[in-house]
C-alpha cells in the first residue's frame, strides 16, 4: 500500500555526479563518497558502489523491521545482526538486482527466527518496494 505525500515523515536526497563512476552526496553532508564500479565490472574498485550502499541500507532497514515484530513477538534479538548481499548482473533488458538477506539471531530458537524473518519481509520499506520486481530470498 502506498504512502501519501501528506504521510512522509522524512525524505533523504541525495545527488550523484558522473554516475557510477563519479560521487554520491546527501544534500546534508552526511554521508559523500566517491563511487566507482567494482572490479568485476570492470572499475577501478577504488570507492563504493551503489550496491553495496543498497546492501548497506537494506541491512538496516531490515534490522530496523526485524526489532520491529520482534517488539511485537516480546522476543530478544540482543546480539543480532543482519547481512544483505546484492547482486548485479545482465537480464534480458540491460542489468538486474538480486539480493540475499540473512540473519544471525543467537538467542532465538530457528524456527522462531524463521518466522521473525518472514513477518519481517512483510512490513519492511525495502522489501516492500523491491516485491515483484527482484529476487529477494531470505537465508
Amino acid at each position: 500500500m502506498s504512502i501519501q505525500q501528506t504521510d512522509v515523515l522524512y525524505t533523504a536526497v541525495a545527488t550523484a555526479e558522473s554516475g557510477r563512476d563519479g560521487r554520491v552526496a546527501t544534500d546534508d553532508g552526511r554521508l559523500d563518497v566517491v563511487v566507482n564500479p567494482p572490479e568485476e565490472m570492470g572499475g577501478s574498485g577504488s570507492g563504493t558502489n551503489p550496491e553495496q550502499l543498497f546492501a548497506a541500507g537494506y541491512s538496516a532497514c531490515f534490522q530496523g523491521a526485524l526489532g520491529f515484530v520482534a517488539r511485537q513477538e516480546k522476543a530478544d534479538l540482543s546480539g543480532s545482526t543482519v547481512t544483505a548481499k546484492v547482486g548485479i548482473g545482465k537480464n534480458t533488458d540491460g542489468f538486474g538486482l538480486i539480493v540475499e538477506i540473512s540473519a544471525t539471531l543467537p538467542n532465538l530458537a530457528p524456527a522462531t527466527a524463521r518466522a521473525l524473518l518472514e513477518k519481517a519481509h512483510q512490513v519492511c520499506p525495502y522489501s516492500k518496494a523491491t516485491r515483484g520486481n527482484i529476487s529477494v530470498t531470505l537465508a
